[in-house]
């Protein structure tokens, strides 16, 4: 800590001597599309001059601070016909500046979204970007656009396989990233359990997924942060945007409450399959929805308000017997206040809740758990110079959480109610992000985050001997519950138990030639929260449970090291990096653990650690009839439980094992072909190593029962993995730029129906009384077709 302050402090007085040397005035204002207001993220504003620029902030905001002169000033965003002006910089000015989005474009796939030289030499690293435009383009099962499967197709993230929900980051779990949709957490980003994500992309603006060089702002997880904003809404007119696909549809209407101060935008999608299940006698019934909506106010040139929301679920039953309903819900008001042309503030007041529950009437009970969090953010962005930029905030959240309450479901059921203990808890921090340009090659990112958990008090908190909840049975050689000695209760504001937890950050990039560089970086990270779950694939049901007396929090250290190039005036790119990560206090689950409505999952658990380790390759073609990307991943995820003494085997013998995320080898081929103004060809290639797994390698008899005898803990794997999607896009009228604009998507997924395995179990045939394994896959081929508008 003592060292960061004075490597601030210096650079500080670096730059006030560099003010001090020559007079200097502060350009800002906001950038926005000239159509519909909409602020933009990311825009270049770049001085030829001076060979400098900076781009806007997540809310449309740009500072720059040049000597006295006269400047051209050059504003490029993909997508949007460039600016150019000259400004006369004899004082501070504010402008605001819009862009007009282009006539005639290819709109490139381009994985980051700034392209120019400038990013060259930005210290951050390990971030991908995708627009809107290439998430739709994407050949998916069922037609449906999917924010979710559209990012697997990016180096360093997969998932556990076909219908599986949530995804992998650097050999990490589903739980290890962090999902915000307008700064709100996402604790569950699929629906129906995997073949569709929560995210609608006709409401997206913009999506950010940092893999490593996470910046101080962010915490709470350790694998990678997926970091979405809404679009505010359209201040000028009112448009409509949508799709009717065959098994799902979806609108977004937006519009000026006040022309150019005020906004408004609601979208929804629903699924409707389950409508014509009835035709074929099948009363099973499974659909989700969901709302998207946003207001934005301008009450003047410093101050502006957003009210953003989501509300989604699912809902799935088996004809009158069981029936499943689960998804989120967000609210988040946010208050934009310029002190100063160098001073950025927004706080933020956000409301998040992840619901479950299950009904199942043949035997007349319900089910209901869930988590609530409350979340108070206040973040600066201090623009002192050119040279020198400070970022700092803190953030307060307080959590319950609610493991799970069963009740009678009619007044005749044999079922007493029971609820599981409620668990709350409270997660505070600091930060500080430094961005400074030591030279022309040389730009440093680093900061600090301080971090707290509290947990807070509970009605009853078990007590064990020795404060161990799991003991080892010397004589059988397993792992077994731990019997509590006691019970002890706490107050609501009673602290249980503290956590406290420094995490530096530090990146850095030297520009080996206007095309070239070379970046590293550092990355220390806490998560206090833990989802329980034994799957390869989170589900619905998995609960969220808070460090404590008996879990300790992850701490994750991760270094990586990159090379950057621009090829051929940026027609092509090329990205590689390595990482090396490791994960403490990684939790895992004894053999026979039963994670399912248990008061006390302290007695099933014990803390390991993990480690993560790989090389990315990023190639693509930005521009052209032909562009694309072809991205593969070579990396190795393990997990390692040793005993706590030397008497206890701990678990896989306390050899290190494959944790069930690892993918040895990863390649996807991403591809989009403008055949003519109206058809465009699209294509993916996927192929993955298979999932490890374990599987039985003998048996033997018991008193006439056969009893399998497994591997180790994920020592086998599934058969690889590949599938090849292709989809066609027919635009009617491709020069009609105003008024009902539409187009088509034909798309054939898994186009040569390979059967992929999902699973593969074993049984005894009943016929011939031969053990045999059954392989379980999820799609063939799948063909779709889709109808989109605008208005």
């Amino acid at each position: 800590m003592k060292y960061i302050l004075t490597f601030i402090c210096l650079g500080w007085l670096l730059n006030i001597n560099g003010l001090q040397a020559q007079e200097k005035f502060t350009l800002s204002g906001s950038i926005s599309d000239k159509q519909n207001n909409e602020t933009l993220i990311g825009v270049n504003i770049i001085i030829p001059e001076l060979k400098t620029g900076t781009t806007t902030n997540e809310y449309g905001f740009y500072s720059i601070t040049l000597p006295k002169g006269n400047y051209e000033i050059v504003i490029s965003y993909l997508g949007y016909n460039n600016l150019i002006e000259r400004i006369d910089l004899t004082n501070n000015i504010s402008k605001n500046f819009q862009l007009n989005e282009a006539i005639e474009s290819l709109d490139e796939v381009v994985i980051i979204e700034n392209v120019e030289k400038l990013n060259i030499s930005n210290a951050q690293m390990s971030v991908n970007s995708l627009t809107v435009k290439t998430i739709k383009q994407l050949p998916v099962v069922l037609g449906e656009p999917d924010v979710i499967k559209a990012i697997t197709l990016l180096p360093g993230v997969s998932n556990a396989g076909e219908s599986s929900s949530g995804f992998n980051v650097r050999g990490g779990a589903a739980d290890q990233n962090l999902i915000l949709l307008d700064e709100a957490t996402i604790y569950n980003s699929s629906h129906l359990f995997g073949f569709f994500s929560v995210f609608n992309p006709d409401a997206i603006k913009d999506l950010k997924l940092y893999k490593g060089g996470i910046p101080s702002r962010y915490g709470g997880r350790v694998s990678s942060v997926l970091d979405i904003y809404q679009k505010e809404g359209n201040s000028n007119e009112f448009h409509a945007t949508g799709g009717i696909g065959l098994v799902a549809s979806r609108l977004l209407v937006e519009g000026p409450i006040k022309k150019e101060k005020g906004s408004f935008l609601f979208g929804g999608r629903s699924s409707y399959a389950h409508l014509f299940l009835p035709l074929f006698d099948n009363q099973n019934i499974a659909y989700f929805y969901d709302l998207n909506t946003k207001l934005s106010y301008k009450l003047n040139d410093n101050n502006n308000i957003y009210l953003s929301g989501y509300f989604g679920r699912d809902v799935f039953s088996i004809s009158d017997s069981f029936e499943n309903t689960y998804g989120n819900a967000v609210l988040n008001f946010r208050w934009n206040h310029l002190f100063s042309d160098k001073l950025f503030s927004n706080l933020s007041l956000i409301y998040s809740d992840y619901y479950y529950g299950l009904k199942l009437n043949f035997v007349e009970f319900k089910w209901n758990s869930g988590i609530q969090n409350f979340n108070l953010k206040y973040d600066f962005k201090h623009y002192l110079n050119n040279n020198f930029k400070l970022f700092y905030g803190l953030n307060s959240i307080y959590y319950k959480f609610n493991p799970g309450q069963i009740e009678p479901s009619t007044e005749t059921s044999g079922i007493n109610s029971y609820k599981l203990i409620d668990k709350y808890a409270f997660e505070n921090a600091l930060y500080l992000d430094v961005e400074q340009r030591l030279s022309n090659r040389i730009e440093l990112s680093y900061g600090l985050r301080l971090s707290s958990f509290l947990r807070l008090g509970q009605d009853e908190l078990n007590i064990y001997q020795n404060d161990e909840a799991v003991v080892f049975n010397n004589e059988l050689q397993i792992y077994q519950k731990a019997d509590p000695i006691g019970t002890e209760s706490f107050k609501r504001g009673h602290v249980i138990k503290t956590f406290h937890n420094l995490e530096p950050r530090f990146s850095v990039s030297y520009q080996l030639n206007e095309n070239t560089s070379i970046k590293g970086s550092y990355n220390r990270l806490s998560q206090y929260l833990h989802l329980l779950s034994n799957t390869s694939s989170p589900t619905p049901l998995d609960v969220w449970a808070p460090s404590g007396k008996y879990v300790k929090p992850q701490l994750l250290d991760q270094f990586a090291i990159g090379y950057f190039k621009n090829l051929k005036n940026d027609n092509y790119s090329l990205e590689v990096e390595s990482f090396y990560k490791t994960i403490k206090n990684r939790i895992d689950y004894i053999d026979g653990a039963d994670l399912i409505a248990n008061d006390a999952i302290e007695q099933v658990i014990l803390n390991g650690h993990a480690r993560a380790y790989g090389l990315e390759i990023l190639f693509r073609k930005n521009q052209g009839r032909l562009n694309g990307w072809v991205a593969y991943t070579l990396s190795k995820s393990q997990q390692q439980t040793k005993g706590r003494t030397a008497s206890e085997l701990g678990i896989n013998n306390g050899n290190w094992y494959f944790t069930p995320y690892d993918k040895t080898h990863d390649i996807s081929v991403t591809t989009n072909y403008k055949l003519n103004n109206k058809w465009e060809l699209n294509s993916n290639f996927l192929f993955q190593t298979g999932q490890p797994t374990t599987y039985p390698v003998g048996q033997y008899e018991y008193n006439g029962i056969t009893i399998a005898n497994f591997s180790d803990r994920n020592a086998s794997r599934l058969p690889s993995y590949n599938r090849l999607d292709v989809s066609l896009s027919y635009t009617p009228k491709p020069n009609k730029k105003n008024g009902y604009q539409s187009y088509w998507v034909f798309g054939v997924y898994n186009i040569y129906n390979r059967k992929n395995a999902s699973s593969i179990t074993f049984r005894e045939n009943r016929n011939t009384g031969v053990n045999e394994a059954i392989k379980l896959s999820i799609f063939g081929i799948v063909p779709s077709v889709s109808y989109n508008f605008k208005f």
